[in-house]
C-alpha cells in the first residue's frame, strides 16, 4: 500500500511572466510537473532545457518533467542532467526504451513511461520493468485545461494490479482533467501520483488546492500513513 497520494502541480497552467512567484505559492507540492512539448510531437510549444535549469535554481521541489518531443532518445539525458528528478519521455516517440531509461538513471534521475489515449499498456509491459514510473495520459496531450477520460482508468487498474503482483514496480502516475472532481476516481483505480494543472493554478489559493485534491485522493482510502 503507497504511504501517501502524490500531487504534482503542472506549471503548463502558472503564469509565465511570474513562474517563480507561481511555483513558489504551490507550497505542499510532492513534484512540480513540468510540461516540454516542441510544436512537433503535439501541436504546442512550451518551454525548453533553459528553462528547466532556471526552475531548478529557485525550487527544491522535486521536478518531474514530461517530454512530450520528437527524439526523446536525444534529449531525455540533459533533463536529468539539469537535475531534474523525473523525466519521462513518450513510448510513441522513443525508438530505445530501455537504453534511454538506463541513460536517464545514470544520469541521476529516474525514468519514466508516457502512454497516450490509444497507447495500449500490454504493448509495453517488457519495456516498463526498466522504468520508475508509468503516466497514463487521460487526456490526448498538447493542452491544459481538457476533459478528464474516464475510460482510461482501466488502464490505470491494469497497471495497478500489474505492481500488486509484482510484475511491474512503477509509480502509477495520471495527467489530465485532474480535479476535485476526478482525482477520488483516479485514486480508486489506483494511481500513486496526480498531476493537476488549472487546478491548482485556476484556484486563489494554490496550496489549498494541493491540499484539497491530496485529501480527495485519500479518500480511495488505499494509503497508509502519510510520510511528509
Amino acid at each position: 500500500m503507497p504511504s501517501a497520494p502524490r500531487i504534482a502541480p503542472s506549471i503548463l497552467s502558472a503564469d509565465f511572466a511570474n513562474l517563480q512567484t507561481d511555483i513558489e505559492r504551490a507550497r505542499g507540492a510532492d513534484w512540480l510537473h513540468v510540461d516540454v512539448m516542441d510544436n512537433h510531437f503535439v501541436p504546442n510549444l512550451t518551454i525548453g532545457l533553459p528553462v528547466v535549469q532556471a526552475i531548478r535554481r529557485v525550487t527544491e521541489i522535486p521536478l518531474d518533467c514530461h517530454l512530450m518531443i520528437d527524439d526523446p532518445d536525444r534529449w531525455a539525458v540533459g533533463y536529468a542532467e539539469a537535475g531534474a528528478y523525473n523525466v519521462t519521455v513518450h513510448a510513441e516517440a522513443v525508438r530505445e526504451p530501455i537504453s534511454v531509461a538506463m541513460d536517464i538513471k545514470a544520469a541521476g534521475a529516474t525514468a519514466g513511461l508516457s502512454l497516450k489515449p490509444g497507447t495500449a499498456l500490454d504493448d509495453w509491459t517488457e519495456a516498463l520493468r526498466s522504468y520508475d514510473t508509468l503516466l497514463v495520459m487521460t487526456v490526448e496531450p498538447g493542452f491544459g485545461g481538457q476533459e478528464f477520460m474516464a475510460d482510461m482508468l482501466d488502464k490505470v487498474r491494469r497497471a495497478r494490479t500489474m505492481v500488486d503482483t509484482g510484475h511491474l514496480t512503477v509509480i502509477v502516475q495520471v495527467d489530465g482533467g485532474i480535479n476535485a472532481d476526478t482525482i477520488e476516481q483516479a485514486a480508486e483505480a489506483g494511481a500513486d501520483c496526480f498531476v493537476a494543472g488549472s487546478a491548482v493554478y485556476g484556484a486563489a489559493d494554490p496550496a489549498r488546492a494541493i491540499e484539497a485534491l491530496r485529501a480527495g485522493a485519500e479518500r480511495a482510502g488505499r494509503y497508509g500513513a502519510p510520510e511528509r
